[in-house]
């Protein structure tokens, strides 16, 4: 009956100290939980910039079409190979 009790106090210590101290122990898994809180603020940091060259590329794309509509409308410009034609109003009458 000693010899049992023995027995499974030290599976009992064998299984505390792999718990504690083996590869796959506390200070590992708290190691791990680090290196994830980095990642995410890393991820977090790559996420931010990426909405902000989103928003640069739409601006820029809206900004070359406001450009064009103004440069035709108000200025009369025209494409090349197109052809302007211009409605008056006292030639309708």
């Amino acid at each position: 009956m000693r010899f049992i009790t023995f027995a499974l106090a030290v599976l009992i210590v064998l299984v505390h100290a792999e718990l504690w101290f083996g590869s796959s122990g506390v200070a590992h898994m708290m190691e791990l939980q680090s290196k994830l809180e980095r990642q995410k603020a890393v991820n977090e940091e790559a996420r931010r910039r990426n909405e902000q060259l989103a928003a640069e590329v739409s601006d820029l794309a809206e900004g070359l079409e406001m450009v064009e509509e103004k440069a035709r409308y108000d200025l009369g410009m025209v494409k090349r190979d197109e052809i302007l034609v211009q409605l008056s109003t006292a030639a309708a009458k």
